[in-house]
């Protein structure tokens, strides 16, 4: 089985966890996702099959898009619900609708995130959330990150209560944590937050609607139709131009052989998507660093 299956993740597993669950039940060995999710979180995970992990790195560096809600009046641990609460502060006046969408203008494009302790970002070869469990505070790195869209979901004018929550959407870069972006919303309205509830709508080309669920996977297994549920190598790879060759070309192809650049090619910058008269994808080569004129194999599916 070799292809992406969209994985409709459910709350209360992990990543990881799901992965294993799609290995057990096709019973195929290669598995990977494509961009972690936190256990609270559903939505849209790419799971590559087979040979098409082998371009798990191509599709993780894609734009992705969350639903998720922001509440006011308490910041955790964790940045989200499952947190303990650190700090509190009632909600004390109305926050009209045009203040949070300024809030979100100044919020939206480039910007500097550092990622929460409770995160599987690497410092010293240890993951934060290893620290945080032991109570170590370390100094963590920033990135820099991008805020495409920022749109409030909610449609009232003005919001009451000692604990105010709202809706957005939000379209980032990889490497986003949505999580800190809620506490900065909150931070700009003048109160601690936590993000409450989040989905992946998004993630690349790859949307909620075409996913499936663990029950259809299931099904699917049982009935002996599971491959239908995958997306080839050649359509996941959509974004990357392709070049169809011959029989003959695919041959040497499979053995990792040097091939001329084409014309049309020479302005590339990245690999390109080898192809069959059948549109299988069968490589992906990039321009030869030291001899120009060539290309060659970056990945070969064989």
């Amino acid at each position: 089985m070799d292809g992406v299956l969209l994985l409709n993740k459910p709350k209360g597993m992990t990543s990881h966890d799901c992965v294993a669950k799609v290995r057990r039940l096709l019973g195929v060995k290669k598995a990977g996702h494509t961009g972690t999710l936190d256990p609270n979180v559903s939505g849209v995970l790419p799971i590559c099959l087979g040979k098409a992990t082998r371009i798990a790195e191509f599709l993780t560096g894609t734009r992705k898009t969350y639903e998720g809600k922001v509440t006011l009046g308490a910041a955790t641990t964790t940045e989200d619900a499952d947190g303990d609460i650190i700090a509190a502060r009632p909600v004390d006046r109305p926050i009209a609708r045009a203040e949070i969408e300024a809030v979100f203008d100044s919020l939206t494009g480039e910007m500097e995130q550092t990622p929460p302790m409770y995160s599987a970002v690497k410092v010293g070869g240890k993951k934060l959330y290893e620290y945080a469990r032991a109570g170590i505070e370390v100094e963590r790195p920033t990135r820099r990150v991008t805020i495409y869209e920022l749109e409030l979901l909610d449609e009232r004018e003005q919001f009451f209560g000692e604990t105010v929550s709202f809706r957005f959407r939000v379209t980032c870069s990889k490497g986003t944590y949505v999580r800190t972006l809620s506490v900065m919303i909150g931070e700009r309205l003048g109160y601690p937050a936590h993000m409450s509830d989040l989905i992946r709508t998004a993630s690349g080309p790859f949307r909620l609607e075409d996913c499936v669920t663990f029950e259809d996977v299931e099904r699917r297994a049982a009935d002996g139709t599971a491959d239908a549920l995958l997306i080839p190598i050649e359509r996941a790879l959509f974004h990357l131009p392709k070049y169809e060759i011959n029989d003959k070309v695919a041959e040497k192809v499979k053995n990792g052989a040097l091939l001329r650049l084409p014309a049309f090619l020479e302005k590339l910058d990245g690999p390109v998507v080898l192809v069959s008269p059948e549109r299988e994808a069968l490589a992906l080569y990039v321009k030869h660093p030291a001899r120009p004129g060539l290309m060659k194999p970056l990945k070969v599916f064989r």
